[in-house]
């Protein structure tokens, strides 16, 4: 294991040079599904290194021997972060995992907060999504920004550090939005540079689309109260749901039914605006997704002039060109 840990290290030698001059010290360092042992990743995040098992947990020593080459091959010391994902219960808590610890890490010069240990089980930021805030830090000056399944609003940040002339993250988790606050005020941005609303996708992006609100209410209750929201366009709409959730107002659900999440980020989209959009479900075919997509749009009156697809970058490596993650850019 460590051979090949070392050898994907070596193979980044470049890309990690780029992204250094770049201000950016976040990073993934192993893939193991495609590097040789599937289920173990190992992620530099700042002063940061976090491991993480997803099929069967590794012993505190091969954890070490981990951290001693990666903090020798990169010459810095890192904060060894242990979290082992494989079990039914993967919140539990690890004898050797770093507990109350916190920092900030960089991408493409923009701040992020980092924790160890901490109430959910994904890291503060998804590190293969880079490509995507790329491309919004590249193109969102002077634009309207909707930011939607925000969590701890990345894009939103880089988008307003960018010149965005408008951001509003949109989600439904209080704590998720309380980070994006702090990723906010880590790079000086105001409240009339940057929003938060917290609330149910489906409420938000029917409102602001124009969209009537249905949900389902259960005999002998009373129809749930949700927060209200002016309807808007934005020049430049970002949607990247969870691969599954439920709410009284709709279901996600990113193999069965992308369109109920696509619909209404295509009616909040200005027309001749830019919608990115992405599904994160291994096993949907990208060309199969892409057909659900430009049929959505067409029902939706929405035309696509244009579509690019944006790929992980390169320390996410995929020998066969499907990853996991797929993210398209529509010009409507």
């Amino acid at each position: 294991m460590l051979d090949l840990i070392q050898a994907a290290l070596v193979s980044r030698s470049t890309l990690l040079e780029t992204l250094h001059a770049e201000n950016s010290d976040c990073y993934r360092l192993f893939h193991g599904i495609n590097e040789g042992v599937p289920g173990l990743t190992v992620d530099r995040y700042g002063p940061q290194l976090l491991i993480q098992t997803f099929h069967e947990p590794v012993s505190q020593g091969d954890c070490e021997l981990i951290h001693s080459a990666v903090e020798g091959f990169l010459g810095c010391t890192l904060k060894l972060v242990y979290n082992d994902r494989s079990s039914a219960n993967s919140r539990r808590s690890d004898d050797y995992r770093v507990d109350d610890w916190e920092g900030v890490a960089h991408e493409l010069g923009v701040s992020y907060r980092v924790k160890g240990k901490h109430e959910g089980q994904d890291p503060l930021l998804f590190l293969d999504m880079r490509a995507g805030r790329r491309w919004i830090q590249n193109n969102a000056a002077g634009k309207s920004v909707l930011n939607l399944f925000s969590y701890t609003c990345g894009v939103g940040v880089v988008a307003a550090v960018a010149g965005a002339s408008r951001v509003l993250n949109v989600d439904f988790s209080t704590r998720s939005l309380d980070i994006g606050r702090e990723n906010a005020r880590l790079n000086n941005l105001n409240d009339q540079q940057i929003g938060f609303f917290q609330s149910d996708f489906f409420t938000a992006a029917k409102q602001l689309a124009g969209i009537p609100v249905k949900q389902r209410v259960g005999r002998g209750r009373k129809p749930k109260p949700f927060p209200r929201i002016q309807e808007e366009t934005f020049d430049l709409v970002f949607l990247d749901p969870p691969r599954w959730a439920k709410s009284a107002f709709g279901t996600v659900d990113l193999i069965r039914d992308y369109p109920s999440v696509l619909k209404p980020a295509l009616l909040a989209t200005t027309p001749g605006g830019q919608l990115v959009c992405a599904n994160n479900v291994a096993s949907v075919d990208y060309d199969e997704w892409l057909a659900v997509v430009l049929r959505c749009a067409d029902k939706a009156g929405r035309t696509v002039k244009q579509v690019t697809r944006l790929e992980p970058e390169s320390d996410f490596p995929s020998p066969d060109g499907r990853f996991p993650l797929k993210l398209l850019l529509l010009q409507l």
